[in-house]
């Protein structure tokens, strides 16, 4: 997944819907997603095109879908390191 450019506004910015289903698929697989947001689209025979075709025209269930990546997305990327780590003896 390409790095989400960060936007003060919108957090989806530049992220598509597919990029988005897409993401959670890899990372959770389709059995969590169907747990989590219990649609008939994640659980009977799933694909990303089926998905993407039912939270185009279903409002509700694409802004729980966003609202679950937003929520994973980090708050704040990693700092990187100046100094080398002290090493114990």
């Amino acid at each position: 997944m390409p790095a989400p450019t960060l936007h003060p506004r919108d957090p989806l910015h530049g992220i598509t819907l597919a990029t988005i289903v897409q993401h959670l698929v890899d990372r959770h697989g389709w059995e969590e997603m169907a747990r989590r947001i219990p649609i008939r689209c994640f659980m009977f025979d799933p694909s990303v095109t089926s998905s993407l075709k039912f939270l185009r025209k279903t409002p509700w269930a694409r802004q729980k879908v966003e609202n679950w990546f937003i929520w994973e997305l980090p708050q704040h990327p990693p700092e990187p390191r100046t100094e080398p780590s002290p090493c114990k003896k």
